[in-house]
């Protein structure tokens, strides 16, 4: 294999292993703001309607479970198993859309979370374990 090849993917393992390090770590931080939104704690604003109307409560629930799947996923990312890429890549495109209709709460933290998440699949996606 050429060596600029090899360069690339040790570029993409490490870039994968710090995906996962930021994928659990998007992992915490949407559990955070399922735990944050359950208790309609005074940081989630609930604003006019909007398309994408759902209760405070539900959308608690649904980013606090999405927080513990994208945990676990980050967590099994470090052995660098075809099926925890593809976990990643899944959950982080759910985390995506979650946080696109999560916007109108807060928008800086979606658009954050959504940072984090895209780096996480482009890193995943471009990682070959198998090279390094």
């Amino acid at each position: 294999m050429a060596e600029e090849s090899l360069v690339k993917q040790g570029v993409a393992k490490g870039s994968a292993l710090g995906g996962a390090v930021l994928l659990v770590t998007v992992g915490v931080l949407e559990i955070l703001q399922g735990i944050s939104a359950i208790s309609k704690d005074d940081v989630t604003v609930v604003g006019p309607e909007y398309a994408y109307q759902f209760d405070l409560t539900s959308w608690g629930w649904i980013h606090l479970v999405l927080g513990v799947l994208v945990t676990a996923v980050g967590i099994m990312l470090f052995t660098g198993a075809t099926w925890a890429r593809v976990g990643a890549i899944i959950f982080c495109s759910l985390s995506i859309l979650a946080n696109f209709l999560w916007l109108p709460h807060s928008p800086w933290w979606s658009i954050t979370i959504i940072a984090l998440d895209v780096f996480v699949i482009w890193a995943v996606a471009t990682w070959n374990p198998d090279v390094i």
